[in-house]
């Protein structure tokens, strides 16, 4: 690999990596101020569910349009576009007073971030195979450093009882030139490879049915996820009887344990390779789940919700790169399909958590994400031979050999 070439690549993994980064703030700003949302535009309980599930039933449509997409510009192109407008959706949430406006602007987030968050992995994946090492979790460890950031953020607007639009206005107006400058900087991948969906990049029916047990590891994951963003501060209130304070502690701790996680999970990616790792964080984040579920008091609690960020961080990064190795000339596709299953697991867990802990009880509730986290354990070898250090033999030949690498919507 000639210098000019690794040059390359850092800039562009740096570029990936500040995006990753914006798109962690900008969900949190969202996520977090949903009550304020809410007040803002008059929105019924009954309503707020609707609102909500529509985010993600579009974002899904949107990754389903950018599989297509993709096959007439470069993921680079559709990045460098998308990240703007989610930036602008959000301040749009912000600025409005009518249902209308609201319900346009969050719609816009929804088919936007899903455009988003496809093209985003899909030049993660191709970048790791470009370095010939595990470099995913890396990317996702900035999406959770955003997302502490952001949610941080939230948290002073609220306590300041500042605007919606104040509050988004200076994130918005200093991320979005820098993504833009960043953006400049992307690496798309040139040179299909024939793979198990055929050549070309096409995936095929055979070839789907290779990806469906890691389309099902994502949903169980988020599933997890899910569970841990909207029951955590309910649960350690309501069930563990802690201060109203108190319960806001574990979404923080999870997320500052998921960034832990993914800042050191490449080594041990290359140490011990996807599949242990994989194996290992769905041991621990069922064994999280457990220790919610028995826990006494708030202190276990928070030490249960703890061991699930430690856990479950490692899981959709690798199952990312996972469908990257199962079809190296068809990884696009492969991302923008398990992608899909991403919002399909947080339409699922929140719900369904609720649900089980009306009709039985929230203790009981825990019990079915912990199951359906062990279900990765069934199909960990679709994440990589045993003996793999970066999850694929591909991976491992790229640093021996030169690798053409562009720039700016130019194919590598």
């Amino acid at each position: 690999m000639t210098d000019d070439v690794r040059l390359r690549l850092r800039r562009g993994r740096g570029a990936l990596g500040f995006s990753f980064f914006v798109q962690g703030v900008t969900f949190a700003l969202l996520v977090t101020r949903i009550p304020a949302i809410q007040d803002r535009y008059g929105i019924s309980d009954g309503l707020l569910p609707v609102f909500l599930a529509a985010v993600p039933v579009l974002a899904g449509v949107a990754s389903v349009a950018t599989e297509h997409l993709v096959k007439r510009v470069a993921p680079s192109a559709v990045l460098r576009w998308a990240q703007p407008l989610v930036l602008l959706s959000l301040l749009g949430v912000g600025s409005g007073d009518r249902l209308w406006q609201v319900a346009l602007a969050l719609g816009a987030f929804g088919l936007s971030v899903g455009a988003l968050d496809a093209s985003m992995n899909m030049l993660g994946v191709s970048l790791q195979q470009a370095y010939g090492r595990s470099i995913m979790l890396g990317f996702h460890a900035a999406y959770s450093l955003g997302g502490i950031l952001g949610a941080s953020a939230a948290w002073a607007g609220a306590h300041w009882r500042l605007d919606l639009f104040v509050g988004y206005l200076p994130a918005v107006a200093v991320l979005l030139p820098l993504a833009l400058l960043g953006s400049g900087y992307y690496v798309d991948r040139r040179g299909r490879e024939a793979g198990p969906g055929g050549e070309g990049g096409g995936l095929g029916s055979g070839g789907f049915g290779l990806l469906l047990p890691l389309c099902l590891v994502m949903a169980c994951a988020y599933i997890g996820d899910s569970t841990v963003a909207n029951w955590s501060a309910k649960y350690l209130q309501d069930v563990l009887g802690s201060s109203e304070q108190t319960a806001t502690v574990p979404y923080n701790v999870y997320m500052v344990t998921t960034l832990a996680g993914r800042a050191v999970g490449d080594l041990g990616v290359r140490r011990f390779g996807a599949v242990a790792v994989v194996r290992c964080g769905a041991l621990v984040a069922a064994g999280g789940f457990a220790v919610v579920a028995a826990a006494p008091g708030p202190g276990a609690g928070m030490l249960g919700f703890t061991l699930l960020g430690i856990g479950l961080c490692v899981i959709v990064p690798q199952t990312f790169a996972a469908a990257g190795r199962l079809f190296p000339g068809a990884s696009d596709t492969a991302v923008a399909r398990l992608n899909i299953f991403n919002y399909v697991g947080f339409l699922v867990g929140s719900p369904l958590v609720g649900a089980l802990g009306d009709a039985w009880s929230y203790r009981g509730a825990m019990l079915v994400p912990m199951l359906l986290v062990l279900v990765t354990l069934f199909h960990a070898r679709s994440f990589g031979p045993e003996g793999a250090r970066y999850g694929v033999g591909h991976e491992r030949r790229a640093g021996d050999r030169v690798v053409d690498v562009g720039r700016g919507g130019h194919e590598v």
